[in-house]
Parts: C-alpha cells; structure tokens; sequence
C-alpha cells in the first residue's frame, strides 16, 4: 500500500510516525514550546530535526491551533508562522505535512515543495479541494469533524458515531475522485476528539476497523488528547490542565491499539517513544 505525495511515495506496509511540530502559542497540548517569538524560529528548526532523530517518517507542520473553543487565525498570521518552517523542512529529505484548512496557505506552503495537504475540514473551505485537485501529486489527509472548533464540543455527536463518521470520510473521498484526485493520495482521518464525547472517541478505535472498509489508509491522532485523560486517572481527569508527561504513555498505547486495528499512520507528539513501542509491537507481530 503506497500512500502517493508531492516528492515521496509512502510505503504503508510498515506502519509510519507522523512528527507534530506545532508552531503556535495556543496548542492545548504544546501551545508556545515551539514558536517563533523571542528567537524561537531556531528552537522549532530543532524540534523538526530532533524528531527526525527519533525516528519521524513525517513531519506535520501546524500554525493554527484547533483546540475546543480556538477562535480562527488570521491567514497572513498563519503565513507568518508557517511558511519559514516548511522552507526549511522540506530540506530534510523527508515528507512534508501541514495542517490547515486555509486554500491560500495550501498553495503557499505546496509551492515550497510541502508534500501533504492534512485538513481537519476535509477540502470543505470553498478552493481548498481546487488547489488540491490541481496539484498533480500531492497527499491529503481528510478528516472528520462535528461542527467547528468553536461549538464542536458544546453539543458533541449523536446517534452511531462509525456510521456517521465512515460515510461522511467517503463522501468527501469520493469528491476527490470525481475532481481527478487519484485514490493513493488520499488518508482519511475518523478525527477523535474533533466533536466527539469520551464514549464515541473509544468507540471509533473499539470499532476501527469498520472504517476500513472505505478502502483507504487510515491515520489516527490520539497523541495526548483529553479523551486519554479522562480513562487513565480520575485525578488526571479532573485537572482542567494537564501536564503533557502525564498523558504520554497513555497517547502511546493508545497509538499501538490504532495500528493493531489496522491505521498505518499516527500522529504523534513523542515520536521516539511511539517508534520503541511500534518496534515491540512488530516484533510481537511477525509471522502473523
């Protein structure tokens, strides 16, 4: 299973890290570690390389925070901090993701040679799937989301959740077909947290493989969200804001349970310790 970008095709048949590199001051899980104020321009070029040591197949650039609640971010401020950082990724000889919905920064950062398109609204801003659909390789990650970042948490999803979410992944696949995208570009995202209640979140991984049946790869991003809290400790739990080392082991196995239940990419904030763990896992894993 190849999944096609701009400059790499992605072999799946291993399951693959994609590196989070947030550059903005508001994350709910890193906001401000790695920003571009007070010289920090040359702290987020370590972070993309440090993550490439530990073992990054991908690195997912975002400069709008998408936290429950996040108001917009305005495109020349989205610009301002993403496009440096995708000039210099795209000179380490691996993909390059970035994480937005905006079509202008779309075609900025694909016309520095960034690989993949990740949106969390699935090419549903008006031009967003145009840009993609007129770029003759580049990857796309759609994904699923309940409302927008400001209410999707205020009346979370309701009815049968994998249902929901596998024929909105795809609809919005199939109108990349019909726009010529073809097919081993596309990852589709079944967006946890994104809208979801604690139940729906672990129903979507209980249930994954469900998803599968839409015929793409699937990527799963549970690095350090709040569902994982909220199962781990009732101390945890009840902490309006949690440390990011408390909630690394859980994003870990949450993690290795998505790729047994077949997602051949995640999308993590601890990259090495993701790749030790994927690394036991295979191990336990082969000759299956």
């Amino acid at each position: 299973m190849i999944w096609q970008t701009a400059r790499f095709p992605i072999d799946l048949a291993r399951p693959r890290v994609m590196g989070i590199v947030n550059v903005t001051p508001d994350s709910f899980s890193d906001g401000g570690k790695y920003t571009q104020q007070d010289g920090g321009l040359a702290r987020v070029f370590e972070r993309c390389e440090q993550l490439l040591k530990d073992g990054a197949d991908i690195l997912d650039i975002g400069g709008e925070s998408t936290r429950p609640g996040a108001l917009p971010l305005p495109l020349d401020e989205e610009l301002a901090r993403v496009l440096p950082v995708v000039r210099h990724a795209v000179q380490l000889g691996v993909p390059v993701s970035v994480d937005t919905y905006k079509p202008e920064v779309m075609q900025a950062v694909l016309d520095l040679g960034a690989d993949i398109i990740n949106d969390i609204w699935a090419l549903r801003q008006p031009g967003a799937l145009e840009i993609v659909a007129q770029h003759p390789t580049c990857g796309v990650c759609l994904m699923h989301m309940h409302r927008e970042p400001q209410t999707m948490q205020v009346e979370p999803m309701h009815g049968d959740v994998v249902t929901q979410v596998l024929a909105f992944l795809e609809h919005r696949a199939t109108a990349l077909v019909v726009a010529g995208v073809n097919r081993v570009r596309i990852v589709l995202d079944p967006g946890i947290g994104f809208g979801k209640t604690v139940e729906q979140n672990f129903l979507l991984l209980r249930k994954q493989r469900a998803l599968l049946t839409a015929g793409y790869p699937l990527l799963a991003g549970w690095s350090r969200k709040s569902s994982l809290a909220a199962v781990s400790s009732t101390a945890l739990a009840a902490v309006a804001k949690l440390d990011v080392a408390d909630r690394m082991v859980p994003s870990v196995a949450a993690a290795l349970l998505a790729v047994d239940r077949g997602a051949r990419v995640v999308r993590v904030h601890d990259v090495r310790e993701t790749v030790q763990a994927l690394k036991v896992w295979a191990a336990a894993s082969a000759g299956v």
